[in-house]
């Protein structure tokens, strides 16, 4: 191993480059800080987007990764594993409240190619083998994974460029379009499936009148409607599924038929879920999918753990706590440098005005989207963030985060604003 090389030029020559990385290394976490190599302390509002659900190292998931990693890391799916029922338990009887079964996998992406697989084969076991009934009904903006199957489901080119053929079968419409929804849908269409709150799009939340559209086409044309809550489940919302948080204040009720997570629901330990209703789970019998490391005792003990931590500790009501006294400040800020504010719970969106960033010296010789151009900005004033899309500035501090991490933010976030603002 070498000694000699920094992390950045062992990075370059050995990894693949396929992510646009910043120039800074971390090496350690604690909480809602993260540290660099030159022991530098970051406040962390970014967490991995969205992952860190109870900030970096927090001691119940070092516990359950000492004692599980000390019992049983691993066994095959052909065998039963307690963890991984307890685990399913928690998600119906907890998180969905409603009958149903679950099934674990690596990430968001398999999660989602799980829900695309289940909406095809059910309704293949139902309408027989020579059904039409494959489509599959996404949103524009949307984002759902880096595998084929996730691009393809996917409403952005910009994914897709280079990867032909693509899998078949996907329309897009434009999100919070009803009536382009109700266009789109036919005969041929096995599923609707979209995020309750769009985050690589643009932090975006569904409308009731959205919602309310998929629920009956979904009675019209015996469909699946299925929601991503990759990033926006497991809490983040204030809720444990984001599509309850999105309609609390409407006359509207939606209840999907299944639902994917990832991201938060291990709060760092890679583990992603989907959730079947019982009318369809039954479609996905033995064969028709698996994996190997999805759900292993480990993974499972890890993500019990952090969700059992975050029902225990009251974050999900300190999400909607703090979302209040955000907004409540950045209402007072008149800040020419911000649109708005959008969003849910702690996955909140700062809508730049790309008019006054584009009069920022130094901005347009960038060569950076106005939101990189802040993101970065904010990083030099030892804050994380994360942009979503071109123009949106991203926080997802940690669901416990304290009074003392958001007031630290509001005034380093408005700092910067406010000093490139002047000049």
């Amino acid at each position: 191993m070498s000694e000699t090389k920094t992390t950045i030029e062992l990075t370059d020559e050995f990894l693949l480059g396929n992510y646009g990385r910043f120039p800074v290394v971390f090496s350690r976490g604690e909480g809602g800080y993260i540290f660099d190599e030159e022991g530098n302390k970051v406040l962390d509002f970014a967490t991995g987007i969205a992952v860190c659900s109870l900030g970096h190292c927090p001691p119940v998931m070092q516990k359950a990764l000492t004692e599980q990693g000390g019992k049983l890391i691993h066994c095959s799916n052909l065998y039963h594993i307690r963890e991984q029922a307890e685990l399913g338990q928690f998600v119906v009887e907890k998180m969905l409240k409603r009958p149903g079964k679950v099934f674990f996998c690596n990430s968001g992406a398999e999660a989602n190619d799980g829900l695309i697989k289940l909406a095809r084969k059910r309704a293949y076991d139902k309408f027989g083998p020579e059904t039409t009934k494959r489509d599959v009904v996404t949103c524009k903006q949307s984002f759902h994974g880096r595998t084929l199957g996730g691009i393809a489901a996917t409403g952005q080119d910009k994914v897709k460029i280079g990867f032909d053929p693509l899998l078949p079968g996907f329309l897009h419409v434009p999100f919070n379009d009803p009536e382009a929804l109700r266009e789109a849908v036919s005969e041929n269409t096995a599923a609707i499936l979209f995020e309750p709150v769009q985050g690589e799009g643009g932090i975006h939340s569904a409308s009731p009148e959205f919602m309310a559209m998929a629920d009956q086409l979904r009675e019209e044309y015996d469909l699946l409607l299925m929601f991503d809550e990759v990033q926006c489940g497991s809490g983040r919302t204030g809720d444990w599924c984001g599509w309850r948080t999105v309609l609390e204040h409407s006359d509207v009720s939606v209840e999907p038929d299944a639902v994917s997570w990832a991201k938060g629901f291990g709060g760092g330990f890679p583990i992603g879920a989907i959730w079947a209703s019982d009318d369809c789970a039954g479609a996905m019998g033995p064969g028709t999918h698996g994996s190997t490391f999805g759900g292993t005792p480990l993974a499972s003990a890890v993500s019990l753990a952090v969700l059992e931590e975050i029902e225990s500790c009251g974050a999900l009501a300190n999400v909607k706590r703090q979302e209040a006294r955000i907004r409540e400040a950045v209402a007072s800020w008149n800040c020419p440098l911000i649109e708005s504010l959008r969003g849910v719970g702690l996955m909140l969106g700062f809508v730049l005005n790309k008019e006054a960033i584009a009069r920022v010296p130094g901005f347009s010789d960038s060569g950076q989207t106005p939101a990189l151009f802040v993101v970065n900005k904010v990083m030099e004033q030892k804050m994380l963030t994360v942009p979503a899309g071109a123009d949106v500035v991203r926080w997802l501090p940690r669901l416990d985060v304290p009074d003392a991490e958001i007031d630290e933010a509001l005034t380093v976030f408005r700092g910067v604003l406010d000093g490139l603002a002047a000049l």
